[in-house]
């Protein structure tokens, strides 16, 4: 998987991308989605219309403002976490719960790019600290 991030925009040819936004871009960890794995449903990257999904990182415990580095060129900026369920929200229908509401993460994009799935992301802190991890999937 593959898509161009655009400045200020988001994810081209996405429904949800907007310049008069901060939701240009939505992330969710793997590890979010395991947890309804583990109830017995079956569930993949991109069913809960996440933009990216992301291992290895906590990204409900990085606070607003934290900036991420995808692959060589892309940096996105945490605007939001978490976002109230839609009205109709089909995996609300289908499993009774949804992940987003606390687990999502919205970004901002700051400088754009081409993400593909197995791009490192590097999240960067005050003082140079980086820790790197992987973009799982990039759809939608």
């Amino acid at each position: 998987f593959e898509g161009v991030l655009k400045e200020n925009y988001g994810l081209v040819d996405d429904a949800h991308a907007d310049c008069c936004t901060h939701r240009q871009v939505s992330l969710l960890a793997i590890e979010s989605i395991e947890k309804i794995r583990r109830l017995g449903f079956t569930i993949g990257p991109g069913d809960f219309a996440e933009n990216l999904t992301s291992e290895g990182i906590d990204l409900v415990s990085l606070p607003i403002g934290t900036r991420l580095s995808i692959g060589k060129e892309i940096v996105l900026e945490i605007t939001q976490i978490g976002k109230e369920c839609h009205t109709g929200c089909a995996i609300y229908r289908q499993i009774g719960r949804c992940i987003m509401p606390k687990e999502g993460v919205f970004a901002q994009v700051i400088h754009g790019g081409l993400v593909r799935a197995g791009d490192s992301i590097k999240v960067l802190r005050e003082g140079g600290d980086e820790h790197y991890r992987k973009v799982f999937h990039s759809a939608h």
